[in-house]
């Protein structure tokens, strides 16, 4: 008998199905279109393109022109790739469109079905951001869909790392701009930290399309992208740090593999406070609770947790003297990526390679937030319906599930349980000798690279042939991807997210064109092309009658989506396929969630070895298994955002003021009410409002105004006077002070004295921040003790990140307010010291270049030197005075890191 909710269903459809159906009128009216698109000539496609235009700039909407935008698409596309879209793939155009992540298999064509509503989109003027995972994709689609774009008229254009300034700014300026998560978020820190805007690269967040939508905004968004800087180097605390951790017993720390979490004993606190003073890391009288341990407990903490939670091929690997993340999600290597808080350096230290130094940060954003700012946001993946109460909770995005263009026809198949890894991993090579026997291509998939060079090495003895895709041979990924559908062939492969490359049963005709052209450049290319797709052809029938892909899973992931994706390689485009996962009892998964009970029952069912148990019901507690993981791990994201979400605040403050800067022409105004705010402050602190002059500190006001100001004024005989009053002081100096800045500008002249007043205002803004960055990672570090006193972490991080943000804004004044009181213009004799100082760099460097004697180096372009350009002024030193006439060292004003 049918339960109530699948009747209900069987009656009205699922939410998914009358979505799925609203779109078909607007995919019928596409259609209808199609003979009156097919007649334009190729001019035709483009002139309708600039018609669109003209007609959105005249306030139509774009849901109006959707039907004929997506026709003039779908042919642009037809006649630049010889890909007519099918009707699927306009519904998933259609609802990414609306801002929805589109759920479609792997094989159905998102690469394509993303032109459609990135065409329409970009009629704005405004650009659209196509998102890929890594640099591969974002220049491969964006050289393969650039045919389609360039086809109806509109200009596309990739952001790649290390890419020239001016070539990067031309790639935002197109229509289209395909790109990394990693470039989008570091282009938005790097422009906020510009000092004028024609050195900006972005333009507007007006819409993207984020492809691997779960990889980017899930799996990815528990990390910050962070722009940072060197600090002092502390490598020898951490090789001495690292010294002390084998020592550690068991009974030292707690372990917590569920939440990865790791802490010292008691025991281990007491061992730790005795080795600690014997190496000289602690003095002998000071105890690990005393305030002056902070450090050395961090440091700690943090060489415990490298050498119990990272292991080596697993988190990361040693590449060349350096030690490489790994993306736990999609195995690959993350190049460039630290950990922060001295994790990284614990790390090295303990694989013994060069101790990098720890940086500070200068910048910081997460993915949740950055992907926030855009007017619009979509998605695509083949798996999103799992995390779907995630995707609308934080970024109010619908999941909708395509139909695929043809029926699935890959069978799931129930997973084996066995009691050991040793009888799970026998079975695993018998299953693979079967199915290579019969010339079936086999995709095997592990959590990790040393899992899969195990399994690697048990082929090898064997002797099965077989191909490895991990982090070690990350280059050849394309390839290796591409062969693995095969008659025949083996692929070890780690996670399988966001590969970008189809596995085509009988192997990638396009690849083996390139390959056999690279062979022999002299021979015919459309010969050659005839040849391999005939030798395709029958590979391919050779591959279906032995089954299809077949998907061979070595264990279970803690995400449901991942092993979704695995699956999805398999039968795509109504290919036939299977999948199998094997597990057992000592797997990750199984070991931390509860599989005692399952052996117990296992051997009182008296399983023989070898043997297998294969159930619906183990599937179904598997997957209620992973979903308490993910339910956890949402958890900790939607922690994590709470707090950035504070410090977003913040930055969007920061951010949006800078740029108010660097728009106007003079600051001025604003410079000066932080003066006449400082000196109110000043004259508070000395003259308590209500307060008899008996009660002023005038002495200490007359010293804070010589620091802050640079004015010396008679205050004690103002105090003197009758009748005077802290408004009348008040008004006494702001007049003096705005006086002495009147001669500044008639020195300087109005356009160098504005020019100086941004300089020094965005760069104090930029130090300012970064200190505050600095104070607030300490805060975060600590705020979780406060659970203890009954009190909500989150809520002492508010109150405590907003007074720190007052008291940064404070600061920020003064020392606006004391860089600008100082500053002055050079006399002639320092003028000319500069000038002999530059002089004697250039010549020491010409001559150190063999470029002859002094007398023959280049002449200085010494005529332009000024102080309110820092390109003018050659090489200072960083302890001589600075340039721009502060009075202060140039390392700690212009040259200050």
């Amino acid at each position: 008998m049918l339960g109530i909710g699948t009747l209900a269903k069987k009656v009205f459809g699922t939410p998914n199905d009358r979505m799925i159906k609203s779109t078909r009128p607007l995919v019928a009216q596409i259609n209808a279109l199609e003979p009156e698109f097919e007649k334009l000539d190729d001019a035709g496609l483009i002139a309708k393109t600039q018609e669109f235009k003209d007609r959105v700039a005249k306030g139509e909407s774009l849901d109006s022109l959707l039907p004929e935008a997506f026709a003039n698409c779908r042919e642009g596309a037809r006649r630049a790739l010889g890909l007519r879209a099918f009707d699927t793939q306009l519904m998933g155009g259609i609802f990414l469109h609306q801002g929805n992540i589109a759920e479609m298999k792997t094989g159905e064509g998102k690469t394509l079905v993303a032109t459609f509503p990135t065409y329409l989109n970009a009629l704005t003027g405004k650009g659209v951001h196509v998102v890929t995972v890594n640099e591969y994709l974002a220049r491969r689609d964006a050289d393969w869909m650039s045919n389609v774009f360039e086809a109806l008229g509109m200009s596309c254009g990739a952001i790649y790392s290390q890419q020239p300034e001016d070539e990067k700014r031309a790639a935002y300026a197109s229509d289209v701009t395909y790109a990394t998560n990693n470039e989008l978020g570091f282009d938005y820190l790097r422009d906020n930290m510009r000092s004028s805007l024609d050195q900006m690269v972005q333009r507007a967040h007006s819409f993207a399309i984020v492809d691997e939508v779960d990889s980017i905004l899930i799996d990815e968004a528990r990390t910050p992208l962070i722009i940072s800087g060197p600090s002092d180097d502390r490598s020898e605390l951490y090789q001495s740090v690292n010294m002390l951790i084998p020592e550690l017993q068991d009974e030292h720390y707690e372990l917590d593999e569920k939440t990865r979490q790791i802490s010292f004993t008691e025991e281990g606190n007491e061992f730790l406070e005795k080795r600690l003073i014997s190496a000289g890391l602690l003095s002998e009288n000071q105890s690990l609770y005393d305030p002056e341990s902070t450090t050395i407990v961090h440091h700690v903490n943090q060489g415990l947790r490298a050498h119990k939670l990272f292991q080596n091929g697993v988190h990361y690997i040693v590449r060349n003297g350096e030690v490489m993340l790994i993306d736990e999600f999609t195995g690959r290597m993350m190049s460039g990526r630290r950990m922060s808080e001295g994790l990284h350096q614990a790390i090295e230290a303990k694989e013994g390679v060069a101790i990098q130094p720890e940086n500070i940060t200068m910048a910081s954003v997460t993915f949740q937030n950055y992907f926030r700012l855009y007017e619009k946001l979509a998605g695509m993946t083949g798996t999103a319906a799992t995390e779907a109460e995630e995707f609308m909770e934080i970024y109010k995005l619908g999941v909708v599930e395509i139909p695929t263009n043809r029926p699935i026809a890959r069978v799931d198949e129930h997973d084996r349980v066995y009691r050991t890894e040793r009888e799970k991993v026998a079975a695993i090579i018998e299953s693979i000798k079967e199915a290579h026997a019969k010339g079936q291509p086999v995709l095997v998939g592990t959590t990790s690279i040393e899992k899969s060079e195990e399994l690697s090495e048990l082929l090898k003895s064997v002797d099965l042939p077989h191909n490895v895709l991990n982090a070690r041979h990350h280059e050849q990924e394309a390839q290796i991807v591409a062969d693995a559908g095969k008659f025949g062939a083996v692929t070890i492969a780690t996670n399988m997210a966001g590969r970008g490359t189809d596995i085509q049963l009988g192997g990638n005709v396009d690849l083996k064109v390139m390959d056999a052209l690279a062979a022999d450049p002299e021979a015919d290319p459309e010969a050659v092309r005839q040849r391999i797709e005939a030798e395709h052809a029958e590979e391919k029938k050779k591959v279906l009658e032995a089954g299809g892909l077949y998907v061979l899973g070595t264990e279970r992931h803690e995400s449901r989506r991942i092993d979704n994706q695995l699956r999805g390689r398999s039968g795509r485009q109504g290919d036939p396929g299977r999948s199998l996962f094997f597990l057992s009892l000592e797997d990750d998964l199984m070991r931390i969630f509860g599989s005692d009970r399952l052996d117990k029952m296992l051997s009182s069912l008296g399983m023989e070895e070898g043997e297998a148990i294969v159930h619906p019901w183990v599937n179904k507690s598997l997957e209620k298994a992973q979903a308490k993981v993910e339910g956890r791990n949402f958890d900790i994201r939607k922690q994590l955002l709470k707090f950035d979400d504070v410090m977003n605040d913040q930055r969007k403050v920061v951010f949006s003021q800078r740029r108010e800067i660097m728009e106007s022409k003079n600051v001025g105004e604003i410079v000066s009410d932080m003066r006449h705010e400082v000196i109110e402050d000043l004259v508070a602190e000395a003259i308590p409002p209500r307060s008899y002059p008996d009660q002023w500190n005038v002495e200490k006001l007359a010293e804070s105004l010589r620091e802050t100001m640079n004015v010396d004024l008679p205050v004690q005989e103002w105090a003197d006077e009758e009748g005077v009053d802290d408004d009348v002081i008040v008004e006494r100096i702001s007049e003096a002070s705005d006086a002495m800045m009147a001669e500044k500008t008639e020195a300087f002249g109005l356009d160098q004295m504005q020019q100086i007043e941004k300089q020094f205002l965005l760069n104090t803004i930029d130090g300012k921040w970064r200190e505050h960055l600095l104070t607030l990672e300490h805060l975060r570090s600590v705020i979780g003790f406060r659970g203890y006193a009954q009190r909500d972490p989150l809520n002492e991080y508010k109150n405590e990140s907003f007074q720190l943000f007052e008291t940064m804004l404070d600061s920020l004044r003064v020392e606006v307010t004391s860089k600008l009181s100082r500053v002055r213009p050079m006399t002639e004799e320092e003028r000319l010291a500069m000038v002999q100082q530059v002089q004697a760099q250039q010549q020491a460097i010409a001559a150190a270049a063999g470029q002859g004697d002094a007398e023959a180096a280049p002449e200085p372009l010494i005529a332009e030197f000024d102080e309110s350009d820092p390109s003018s002024w050659g090489n200072p030193g960083r302890n001589d005075a600075c340039p721009c006439g502060s009075g202060k060292k140039f390392k700690h004003c212009h040259g200050a890191v």
